[in-house]
């Protein structure tokens, strides 16, 4: 007989939800975390931190914004400790939620480092030296991932950062580079442009986050550029060093030279299964270092399975609790309806964007012909009062104007108003809903129904 019917290895999102969905299948459950605090990296170095930040760097913005009501400006050698305030709070208190939820659930937690001795056997070396062999019949790897580094970019912590460094440095730079276009770049971006760092990002693509539509993309880099920014694309970085003075050097091959007090390398993230010795279970990592899985979450091995960053994009908090989920009831053979594959992207930028279902680009490659409804924010009240003009919802529909396959936001509110589409796709709803339906005045929430409109007008008679 096993220790454990299911033993999930880290505690980040998906390691939480994949444990208590488990336990709640009645399983006896076993969560393995290495540090002192539960959440992972999500917790204490990626998304509460990154998002008190950009609370901070929220107010500042609109703090310069109202000129006329209030001179403000942050004085040199800010120390980041007062940008990330409250930060300590939020985490105890987040620690201490988790905690109570895994306990009530008769979850145990183990203290301590995993490794495979093979695909039901789990050695946990802990803390005080001690190693301990562990059964069970079912694996959910959530360990999260780490910064990926380039040969080229010699990452020193203190004057070259990576994702999980970037906030302990004592003071807010007056300059940051920042390699990359992807989600953590284009948020550290924009969140210290914000806070009045001239930020420089540059990466190899022609624009930041491609995986949207290009007036998502174009509004949030004019938001940028408009808060000083700058955006280098088409970039191939050949040498970054630290002069060993004040500045740190980044030299493009076509001659581009850009030089900066700090710089922040976002090259994406990479499987953190170090020591794991994941050949004993009869796996390995795929050509982008991270664990391949198919379709129900499994893994290479039948009885392991890995959800969240350990398995890749799109490495959101949201979509690796899901994952975590998903992959519990998949290991345990539990029923999951058809609707979880929807899951929304939330980009906590400035401004931020958010996605549900599919963009343009994807709609017309999967159904030919769709139909488009936009909306400005600039044309609602609510983004006239609270200055956040620059901001647009954007709706795809099936040619017949219909079916809503997907919906798309950038500005201010963004990750909170995209559910209102996600809702709407869950119950399977049509188009016209969104004109159906009554908003309260005045809200962004407004912005479905002019898209919505324009949908209709635009639909073929007889539809």
């Amino acid at each position: 007989m096993s220790d454990y019917d299911v033993v999930v290895i880290g505690s980040g999102p998906a390691g939480q939800k994949s444990a208590i969905q488990s336990a709640k299948a009645g399983q006896r459950v076993a969560i393995i975390e290495r540090d002192s605090l539960f959440g992972g990296a999500c917790v204490h170095r990626g998304t509460i931190p990154s998002k008190t930040l950009r609370e901070n760097a929220l107010r500042v913005k609109n703090m310069r914004q109202n000129a006329a009501l209030a001179d403000f400006h942050l004085g040199e050698e800010t120390e980041m400790v007062t940008l990330i305030d409250r930060l300590d709070e939020v985490l105890k208190a987040h620690d201490m939620y988790m905690r109570k939820q895994v306990d009530r659930n008769n979850i145990e937690r183990i203290h301590g480092r995993a490794s495979f001795l093979d695909n039901e056997t789990i050695r946990i070396h802990k803390v005080s030296g001690e190693a301990v062999d562990i059964r069970t019949q079912k694996v959910i790897i959530a360990s999260g991932s780490f910064p990926r580094q380039s040969d080229n970019i010699p990452i020193d912590h203190e004057h070259i950062l990576d994702s999980d460094s970037i906030l302990s440095m004592l003071y807010l730079p007056a300059s940051l580079t920042v390699l990359g276009g992807g989600v953590i770049a284009s948020e550290y971006a924009s969140i210290f442009q914000a806070l009045g760092v001239k930020v420089t990002m540059i990466d190899r693509y022609p624009t930041p986050l491609g995986f949207l539509d290009s007036d998502m993309t174009d509004t949030f880099l004019q938001a940028f550029v408009a808060m000083g920014g700058t955006w280098l694309g088409n970039q191939q970085v050949e040498k970054v060093i630290w002069d060993g003075v004040s500045e740190v050097i980044t030299e493009c091959k076509d001659g581009t030279v850009v030089k900066s007090q700090k710089l922040l390398c976002a090259a994406g993230r990479m499987a953190n299964v170090t020591g794991m010795q994941l050949e004993n279970a009869g796996l390995s990592l795929n050509e982008r270092g991270l664990i391949s899985v198919d379709d129900k979450l499994c893994t290479q091995v039948a009885n392991i399975y890995a959800a969240g960053d350990v398995i890749g994009p799109p490495s959101l908090a949201s979509a690796s609790m899901e994952q975590g989920r998903r992959a519990a009831c998949n290991a345990l053979g539990i029923k999951i309806g058809s609707t979880s594959q929807l899951i929304p992207a939330g980009i906590y930028s400035i401004p931020e964007l958010s996605s549900v279902g599919l963009t343009e680009k994807q709609a017309q490659e999967q159904y030919g012909n769709v139909l488009v409804g936009m909306a400005k924010f600039a044309e609602v009240a609510r983004g006239q009062i609270s200055g956040n003009t620059e901001g647009m919802l954007k709706i795809v529909a099936d040619a017949e104007g219909k079916k809503i396959l997907g919906v798309m936001l950038v500005g201010e509110g963004a990750t909170e108003v995209v559910h209102i589409g996600h809702m709407a796709m869950l119950c399977g709803a049509d188009i016209d809903i969104f004109v159906e339906s009554t908003f309260n005045f005045p809200t962004l929430a407004e912005a479905y129904r002019i898209a919505a409109l324009e949908i209709l007008a635009k639909r073929p008679s007889g539809a």
